[in-house]
């Protein structure tokens, strides 16, 4: 087969990547600035005290590891469906359960919380309004979203960049302007409740930060996800940790102790201290947008990680459909909104916090296992184009902090915990279990000190095809004979096998393939190496020989670990290209030549190569190598 042909997805429908680094950023950060800002403030400050801003602090400290892991991740496997892809295709499909299970509801949860606080912040406006009134609110605006995502991620995605500049802009401005009026005394006493308040306090507020991952689950819909992801996730993060502390600096600074702890609108309150009813009105419009893009982009995320958990049969298949027109999971993001509505409607305050938490803390514990397992596998198709700095350690001691912040939040998170994952398991065994048959990374971990014969090579395969889709790379006539060419691990019982050894098992492979008698194949080969040797650098030989027909070619690839013996190389032989062709191919014939040049150049082929476990490892590095495609 000539010509193009762009590599098929691996799934039945893609989704369009219409997201670019602004995007990214805009739709990380405003899902971080919403009410673990505007609401969160006043519970946090009646539990910890002015302390409370490091509990802020130190639950962003803490994920710091989740961002580094997400970022590797996300641009090695950036698919629909974030924490949840990453977790099932590293740990499997029970752990795959859990976590997207975790994934989609606490997303859902902080979304929730979200809109719950548009309800709130209509206070100031109607301070006679009723809880069921502020829940009708919250309810009324979780369908405004839902119809804006169904209408496509790209207006999303410029719903974020219109109104995130704006919020940053008010908050600059109220950080800048109450600096003036602050009271050094309102810091005192500054850890009332003592140090393990402030621990306590940054589990709960853990989730302020959860948003900042969100985007994570859209990876499939972003351009160039290699660089915008990583790159808009620590920009977003490095931004809004210093501006969430300096606004509760501020606020802490302005407000009485007994005016901060009652408030259920902190920031408001706060402006009203030094620019009256105007200040008080411009906060409260800036938490109103502030709600909006947590939410849009809440339903954005939370709608891909149910949306590719059916793509994985672990929820039913009608989660997968996607709009034709705007290519957006409609059925996804009607069910995600329907669920945020149910919680609105039956949680309080309180619950929605501590749940969201609770569930985005589990998450994060296995995120940061989904990385070492990816790593440890050694999969060569496994190739992120962002490394995690200081691997393994800051994920071993995020995995603690983790553990550690959910026993201190106390005995209803560990509960929340216990029966969230026991529910995620029971739903796997008796709806998911007989519908899954991949494997997992961590598979491939256990083949590197147990029984090669465990492994299949489904996972590689399919990091393969999705590295493919993500660096767009089409397929030549090259890629083509290599995907369905044989690929030889040579291991003769010899010691120090020779050319010859080698040419009479790759003569009756060719034989077969290209209808030749083996003894003819073998003898063009034994005459080609007399007139030139083919060893054309240290460890690597290339043998081609010219066969009698038309529109005859064929490639076979040899890896001897032992090494061969070719006449007149300095050096055992490691890799064989073999080709064969007839004269009418002898264009292609050069420019497989060239093909297999490029291949061999690169600094990492050798490494790779000998490391490989298998030939459909071997066949991915062809696959996936750098090289000038030509059509």
């Amino acid at each position: 087969m000539r010509g193009k042909r762009k590599i098929k997805s691996i799934v039945e429908e893609k989704l369009k990547k219409e997201l670019g680094l602004l995007d990214v950023f805009c739709i990380a950060s405003g899902a971080m600035i919403s009410s673990g800002l505007f609401i969160l403030p006043a519970i946090a400050f009646s539990k910890a005290g002015p302390a409370c801003m490091l509990s802020y602090v130190l639950a962003g400290i803490l994920v710091l590891p989740s961002v580094l892991a997400k970022a590797e991740l996300a641009t090695a496997m950036p698919k629909a469906g974030g924490d949840y892809f990453f977790i099932e295709r590293s740990m499997g499909a029970p752990v795959g359960t859990i976590g997207g299970l975790a994934s989609w509801f606490s997303l859902s949860f902080k979304s929730a919380f979200a809109l719950v606080g548009i309800g709130i912040f209509a206070i100031l406006i109607y301070p006679a309004i009723t809880e069921t009134q502020i829940k009708l609110i919250a309810v009324g605006s979780c369908l405004f979203f839902m119809v804006v995502n169904i209408a496509g991620v790209k207006h999303t995605g410029r719903f974020q960049i219109f109104l995130v500049p704006i919020l940053i802009v008010i908050l600059l401005l109220y950080v800048m302007r109450g600096f003036l009026f602050i009271h050094p005394q309102n810091f005192q006493p500054f850890m009332p409740f003592g140090l393990g308040s402030v621990f306590a306090t940054a589990g709960l507020v853990f989730v302020s930060f959860g948003g900042l991952t969100k985007i994570s689950a859209a990876a499939e819909e972003v351009k160039d996800p290699g660089r915008n992801m990583p790159l808009g996730m620590f920009l977003a993060f490095s931004f809004v940790i210093v501006l969430y502390a300096a606004v509760i600096f501020i606020t802490v600074g302005l407000l009485k102790s007994e005016e901060l702890a009652s408030s259920i609108t902190p920031i408001s309150l706060g402006a009203s201290k030094f620019m009256g009813t105007t200040g008080s009105a411009v906060l409260a419009f800036a938490a109103l947008l502030a709600f909006v893009t947590t939410a849009n982009a809440g339903i954005l995320a939370a709608s891909r990680s149910s949306m590719a958990m059916a793509r994985d049969a672990l929820l039913p298949a009608f989660l997968r459909k996607i709009n034709q027109k705007t290519r957006t999971p409609y059925i996804s993001i009607i069910a995600t909104s329907a669920f945020m509505i149910t919680v609105i409607l039956f949680l309080s305050l309180e619950d929605l916090v501590k749940t969201a938490s609770t569930l985005k803390i589990l998450l994060f514990i296995f995120v940061n296992l989904s990385i070492i397992v990816m790593r440890e596998s050694r999969i060569q198709s496994y190739r992120p184009k962002f490394l995690s700095p200081l691997y393994p350690w800051i994920q071993l001691l995020g995995i603690i902090g983790y553990i550690f912040l959910i026993f201190m939040m106390g005995r209803t998170p560990l509960v929340i915990t216990g029966v969230f994952v026991l529910c995620a398991l029971f739903w796997y065994f008796i709806y998911a279990r007989k519908r899954v048959k991949r494997q997992a990374a961590l598979v491939h971990v256990i083949e590197r000190i147990t029984a090669k014969e465990l492994v299949e090579a489904t996972l590689p395969e399919e990091l393969r095809d999705i590295i493919i889709e993500r660096d767009e790379i089409i397929e030549d006539r090259f890629d083509l004979l290599i995907k369905k060419c044989e690929i030889l691990d040579y291991d003769p019982p010899a010691d120090n096998p020779t050319a010859e050894d080698v040419f009479r098992v790759i003569s009756d492979i060719l034989s077969r393939r290209l209808d030749i008698t083996e003894d003819k194949i073998f003898r063009l080969f034994m005459k080609r190496e007399k007139e030139t040797s083919t060893v054309i650098a240290p460890g690597l030989a290339i043998p081609h020989i010219i066969v009698e027909g038309r529109k005859k070619f064929d490639i076979l690839v040899v890896r001897c670990k032992k090494g061969i013996i070719f006449p007149g190389a300095g050096q055992p032989v490691h890799t064989i290209f073999v080709l064969a062709g007839s004269r009418d191919e002898r264009n292609f014939h050069l420019r497989a030549l060239a093909a297999i040049a490029q291949i061999a150049q690169d600094k990492e082929f050798e490494k790779n190569w000998t490391e490989a476990p298998n030939t459909e490892a071997l066949r991915n590095i062809l696959l996936l190598s750098e090289r000038k495609r030509k059509f």
